[in-house]
């Protein structure tokens, strides 16, 4: 779709048609285009939960207080972002050693920055990175979804501690959102809300 035209298009959700089902292979196209979402340091901080089974839809719907658009959605999308991304700097790195573009001594240079950059700055701040980046990558996953034809809503209104006894989330991640997704029922769309000129809320030097 073209650009322009995805971003109008693209709404939160309020109601889906109950008996639209999603599968794994509607789903991994949209994931497939979320791996290119910027990240601090390519950290690729996000990682996804994806719910489809209805009867887990159901347990997660409780810990989003019973709310129905949860029950309606085709799946739910519980996005997560890692706290401890810059351990990963070995991981993510270690093949542009293997082809030559960096050497052995630039990587350790790369581990040692970011492992400084982090534990230097404490919890606090490993928290709001990780929920940060999380949602640079949940909005990709959004404009990615609709883009596939999918609508999707994301929701902060549920219960942490009941979703991370649920999928057993350790403490190194933070949940930073809920996503429903599935396709919308139009017929109950509300009207666009208001939105700010740009006056209002851009200010140049």
């Amino acid at each position: 779709m073209e650009f322009t035209k995805l971003i109008d298009k693209r709404r939160s959700a309020n109601n889906f048609i109950k008996e639209v089902q999603m599968t794994e292979e509607d789903i991994r196209p949209i994931l497939e285009d979320v791996k290119l979402a910027p990240s601090a340091f390519n950290l690729q901080h996000a990682e996804y939960i994806i719910v489809l089974d209805e009867e887990m839809k159901e347990r997660v719907r409780e810990a989003a207080f019973g709310q129905y658009k949860v029950h309606a959605a085709s799946g739910v999308i519980l996005v997560l972002g890692d706290k401890e991304a810059y351990k990963q700097t070995v991981h993510i790195n270690q093949g542009m050693v293997d082809l030559g573009i960096i050497t052995d001594y630039e990587l350790q240079h790369l581990i040692d920055e970011n492992t400084n950059f982090y534990e230097e700055r404490g919890e606090e701040f490993k928290r709001e990175d990780a929920i940060r980046n999380a949602s640079l990558s949940a909005m990709l996953f959004m404009l990615a979804a609709k883009n596939r034809g999918w609508d999707t809503c994301p929701m902060i209104g549920f219960d942490q501690e009941r979703m991370r006894a649920l999928f057993n989330v350790p403490d190194t991640q933070e949940i930073a959102l809920m996503i429903t997704i599935g396709k919308e029922k139009e017929s109950s769309r509300r009207l666009r809300g208001y939105r700010k000129p740009v006056e209002e809320f851009a200010t140049y030097y």
